[in-house]
């Protein structure tokens, strides 16, 4: 593949990664009044916040990224599970229970799909 060809590919699949993601979030802000648990999932990591959008404040943020806790393994389900019970110890600490998920522009599977259900076997409703 050419370099000029690799790159349309990636802006094009960008592009659609961005339309998924802003019609996920889309109907989650003008249907919910709730925090949402929002998620981001790189190439080694994933990160979870419940964000109040209304006041515009992360209430609660939870990643295979911190120090304490740190798995051998960021990338895999195991790890997102982790997270998962994290961010719903958090949130419920804070006095957040009922939540709306976003994924992004993800594929609910995998990691996206363990983070949620560790989730919610914590406490979280969504």
């Amino acid at each position: 593949m050419s370099a000029a060809r690799k790159a349309r590919r990636s802006k094009m699949t960008n592009a659609l990664f961005k339309k998924r993601q802003s019609r996920t979030r889309h109907r989650l802000t003008t249907h919910g009044t709730r925090p949402r648990l929002s998620i981001f999932r790189s190439g080694k990591h994933i990160y979870a916040q419940v964000i109040d959008d209304a006041q515009a404040v992360t209430i609660a943020a939870a990643s295979t990224n911190e120090k304490d806790g740190k798995e051998a393994k960021s990338w895999n389900v195991n790890a997102a599970s982790s997270v998962g019970k994290k961010i719903a110890e958090r949130s419920i600490a804070k006095g957040v229970k009922q939540v709306m998920f976003d994924r992004g522009g993800y594929i609910y599977h995998g990691r996206i799909k363990a983070l949620a259900d560790a989730a919610r076997e914590s406490g979280l409703e969504f």
